[in-house]
């Protein structure tokens, strides 16, 4: 035999070995690989959040009240936004409370500021403010989320 035989002998050896040893590794990170991805959904499952619940609305009938500062008109319709079924139930079963109320807030208005943006803001404050008292003794204030315009009209 020659030299080089032997040498093409030892080079065939080495590579053997070594082709199973890599084949092993490729085998042994694909396996850890693919129990990773099977344990990850396990713990990391995030839930999805939860839509809010739907709004609730409550529709007043239009206002037509004469303004304490002069011959002035205002024509207004809300929709109050509330927090709960339960608080619609009060105002509604309160009705005619709930109108009294705004019938008094809306006829100590000044027409002068009524008609800027500001104004109308703050008479939303003042309608949440004005609501807020319980209707009756020993029940919950009522949470108005929010009054919408629906008619607004400044003669």
């Amino acid at each position: 035999m020659t030299d080089n035989a032997l040498s093409k002998g030892r080079r065939r050896s080495i590579w053997i070995p070594l082709l199973i040893l890599i084949t092993l590794a490729a085998c042994a990170t694909a396996g850890y690989s693919y129990w990773r991805m099977q344990q990850q959904p396990a713990s990391a499952q995030v839930k999805a959040p939860e839509p809010p619940p739907a709004p609730v609305f409550f529709a007043l009938d239009t206002f037509t009240v004469n303004l304490g500062d002069a011959d002035r008109v205002l024509y207004i319709g809300i929709t109050l936004r509330l927090k709960d079924d339960a608080t619609r139930q009060r105002l509604s079963e309160f009705l005619p409370e709930v109108r009294s109320r705004l019938l008094l807030l809306f006829s100590r208005q000044d027409s002068a500021a009524l008609a800027s943006d500001e104004g109308k803001q703050k008479l939303v404050e003042a309608i949440k403010h004005t609501l807020a008292p319980p209707l009756v003794a020993g029940q919950p204030q009522q949470v108005v989320s929010d009054v919408l315009y629906t008619a607004f009209i400044l003669r």
